[in-house]
Formats: C-alpha cells, structure tokens, sequence
C-alpha cells in the first residue's frame, strides 16, 4: 500500500504567497471597518425618521428637517464607509462633529423642546460621537504604516 502523508505543508515557501496575499490585502481593502457600517446607518435611519416616532412634527418643524437632512447625511455616510471605505474613514471625525452638534441642536434650532426631543437628540449624538470614534479608531487601526 503507498505511504499517503496527510500533513500540510508551510505555504509561506510557496513562489506565488507573497502575490496571493498582497491581493487578498487589496480585496479586504480596510473591511475590518465593516462591523461599523451597518449601525451607522441605522442611526442615521432613525435619526430621519425620529420625528415622526416620538411624534414632534407639529411642535418643532424646523428639528423635523433638521433631524432628516442630518440623519440623511449619517446615512449616506455609512453607505460611503461601505461602499469606498480606504476613502472614507477619514470622515469618521465628521461623524463626532454631526454627534456634538446633534447633542446642542435642540435648543439652537429647535423652540422651547420638551424633554423627549431633548433625550433623542442626545442619544443620537452620543451614539454618533461614539460610532465615529470608533470608526476612526479602527480606520487608524487598519491603515498601513508607513515607514
């Protein structure tokens, strides 16, 4: 009977390893990011639509276009992370600003708000602030060193 060795060998010695993993580098091109793409987007999504969840639509219009366009832009944000994320990580400090101005946005463009629009402006920018961070933090994390 012949002699059939089920060891593996090392593929480090193999000539085309070095070009199969600088392709496999170029595919996965920054997508240890991607576990923030999906949340992002909800929060943007909920952002949009909040206003007409906790039904303020009658009682601060001016935070219901606020909340849309900046829920819009979260979004799309998060569709940019997905779509080119080399690229656009650099924008995840841009989603601590839109978080930071999401916490003081009720009283700048909102009138007199009751403390459920308050709290949901809150939240939404604290979680933006803190998906942001942690987008930057995996970007600075992923991204080649340059020596």
């Amino acid at each position: 009977m012949a002699h059939v060795s089920h060891s593996r060998g090392d593929l480090t010695s193999h000539p085309d390893a070095p070009e199969m993993q600088a392709r496999y580098a170029r595919v996965l091109g920054g997508r240890d990011v991607a576990l923030m793409d999906g949340p992002v987007f909800l929060l943007g999504l909920y952002c949009a639509v909040s206003p007409w969840i906790l039904h303020f639509t009658a009682s601060q219009p001016p935070l219901v276009a606020h909340n849309v366009i900046v829920g819009v832009a979260i979004g799309l944000l998060a569709l940019g992370f997905t779509r080119a994320p080399e690229r656009m990580y650099g924008l995840s400090w841009a989603m601590c600003a839109i978080g930071v101005w999401m916490i003081i946005s009720p009283w700048i463009v909102g009138t007199n708000p009751d403390a459920g629009v308050i709290w949901n402006n809150v939240v939404i920018g604290a979680l933006a602030v803190i998906l942001g961070m942690a987008c930057a933090g995996t970007a600075a994390r992923s991204a080649p060193h340059r020596h």
